[in-house]
């Protein structure tokens, strides 16, 4: 014999709260109870599908995504219909999952003292999100994302730095991802039509292109990314000391490499923060000493020239 729960114990049972079944049914995500009487009666279907849902959710699906899903289920469509491209793109795009972290944690990876204004800096940003009723406790949707914050910060950048940093760069990612649609959109998916439901097969031929685009994305920003770094850090870090020696730059560049054992000799004279000013100072000085040495001759010459009168 089924169970049979009123929502109070679907609830119980399920782990939901009484409200988001509630919003559940509204959505159509949740067939209609039975009526008996003045009480509504739930069984083992709307268990099972609301453990569907929360599968599906921990999974990065949107509720949009879940009810079409169910839709086309419940049709009877195959396989191809239910995983349709609409599903897949609402799907997770990350193997990445979410993380909670108390706010003591926090504070102790970011150097140790509260700062609140980091925290809703973190918060605007969606590095963190609050979890309802817990002021102690965030979810951390992106753990790596978090962790080259901390990294950085740990390096010595400071918190504001890091997050116009991210602001920055997220609104450049953002141009590449939808430029990156915008173009397969254009050279893949304009085969399929627009004015009608597409078959099945369609439906899993979209599907199985979407999910081949995530890695491509993925594997062409990432090469993209090491051909820029390789570019970038040669021309700003070569002067930095790292322990080897690098050629100098070509003659014209206003840029000359030094000797790490010079950049170290200097630090220890005057502190790294000071090697600049230091350098800058000293090349003054043996420019003006050049140019007094050739000055000098001619003035001995002068000095020789017999005088009339």
């Amino acid at each position: 014999m089924s169970a049979e729960y009123r929502i109070e114990g679907l609830a119980r049972a399920s782990g939901a709260t009484v409200r988001t079944i509630r919003g559940y049914l509204d959505r159509g995500l949740l067939p209609r109870p039975e009526r008996r009487g003045r009480a509504n009666v739930y069984g083992d279907t709307h268990l099972a599908r609301l453990r569907q849902i929360a599968d599906l959710l921990d999974r990065g699906y949107s509720l949009a995504a879940i009810k079409e899903l169910r839709e086309a289920w419940d049709a009877g469509r195959g396989l191809g219909g239910v995983l349709g491209p609409a599903a897949e793109v609402d799907g997770p795009w990350t193997d990445e999952e979410a993380v909670r972290i108390s706010r003591a944690e926090l504070d102790e990876r970011f150097g140790g003292e509260p700062d609140d204004r980091a925290v809703a800096e973190a918060l605007e940003l969606g590095v963190l999100e609050r979890i309802p009723g817990r002021d102690d406790l965030f979810l951390v949707p992106s753990p790596q994302e978090l962790s080259v914050a901390a990294e950085l910060y740990a390096a010595g950048v400071p918190l504001p730095a890091i997050s116009g940093h991210l602001r920055e760069l997220r609104g450049q990612v953002e141009q590449i991802a939808d430029r990156f649609v915008e173009f397969t959109t254009e050279h893949v998916f304009a085969r399929y039509p627009g004015h009608r439901p597409p078959t099945e097969g369609e439906a899993t031929e979209a599907a199985s292109l979407v999910r081949r685009l995530r890695p491509l994305a993925q594997r062409s920003v990432d090469a993209e990314l090491a051909r820029a770094m390789r570019l970038f850090a040669t021309r700003r870090l070569r002067r930095r000391p790292t322990g080897e020696a690098t050629p100098p730059e070509p003659v014209g560049t206003g840029e000359v490499a030094l000797p790490v054992t010079t950049i170290q000799a200097v630090e220890g004279l005057v502190g790294a923060a000071n090697v600049a000013a230091f350098v800058t100072a000293a090349t003054e000085r043996e420019l003006q000493a050049r140019t007094l040495d050739a000055l000098a001759p001619t003035t001995r010459q002068s000095s020789d020239i017999p005088q009339i009168g």
